[in-house]
């Protein structure tokens, strides 16, 4: 599933084209995704300027005077901008095209994805996807204080609290293990156990981490590549996700492989002795 840093950098990818263009035509070959795409308002674009494009969590909002068009990846959504007039394959769901010159193509093989609508007169923030969202790990409201309290008399997994989009948004599965591995804090520990001091070394390594999968244009295992067609680089740097039975590189003991809310979770038992 495409996580916080290959939706940001989809993001960085399609935002040259998308941003002051022309919605020329809108096209939806396919309603039924996650939710039933709503095409009658969504046509209605036509001829609108787009007028900035933005991420909150993993959803993507394209804002214009008509609107604003919410699209989330799900589980194998992709981006990609291409000439107009390029032929559709068989789960090119929707285009946009944009100045009758490029095409934004929505491709999405097991259709979990969503493409949305909400009216101009409606608060984004205030959508029922959006609304009770935590804040985004890259921005300043995100501290290793705000974990701490959120954590308290809490006895959940620490990796499915950092995981909890209530709590912080955009901290999948891949990133929850590195960050952890980085903080070495053991992911099986209560929430509420963890230190002040702990918490705050974890909230600086989600931010490193995802700063670094950014970079590398997120991480390619299955299914994501970048808006290009190129694979993401960052799993050439993941150093417990996927390692199982392999050597830590920091201290040769075996990686270990568990499950924790139905996800695989990685660890070095050694390094994240916590």
């Amino acid at each position: 599933m495409p996580e916080l840093p290959e939706v940001e950098t989809t993001l960085r990818g399609v935002k040259p084209y998308l941003d002051q263009a022309v919605i020329s035509k809108f096209v939806v070959r396919n309603t039924s995704l996650r939710w039933p795409v709503p095409e009658k308002q969504l046509v209605k674009l036509e001829g609108q300027t787009i007028n900035y494009v933005e991420r909150r969590a993993k959803y993507l909002l394209i804002h214009t005077q008509g609107g604003t068009v919410l699209l989330h990846l799900g589980m194998s959504g992709s981006l990609r901008v291409l000439d107009a007039g390029t032929q559709a394959g068989k789960h090119d769901h929707i285009d946009i095209e944009l100045n009758r010159t490029n095409i934004l193509r929505y491709n999405d093989p097991r259709r979990f994805g969503c493409c949305l609508w909400i009216a101009p007169s409606h608060n984004v923030a205030e959508h029922k996807l959006l609304a009770s969202l935590g804040p985004e790990p890259l921005s300043k409201d995100f501290t290793g204080e705000l974990l701490f309290q959120q954590s308290r008399k809490r006895s959940v997994a620490v990796k499915n609290f950092i995981m909890d989009g209530k709590v912080v948004v955009g901290v999948g599965n891949i990133y929850a293990s590195e960050s952890l591995f980085m903080a070495g804090i053991r992911p099986t520990i209560q929430s509420g156990k963890v230190s002040r001091a702990r918490y705050q070394r974890l909230s600086e390594s989600i931010k490193d981490v995802l700063s670094n999968a950014i970079k590398a244009g997120g991480t390619t295992l299955n299914d994501f590549s970048q808006v290009d067609g190129k694979p993401g680089y960052f799993k050439q740097e993941l150093q417990v996700y996927g390692r199982a039975g392999e050597a830590c590189f920091a201290c040769k003991t075996d990686i270990k492989s568990i499950v924790i809310g139905q996800r695989n979770t990685f660890y070095c038992r050694t390094c994240q002795s916590f």
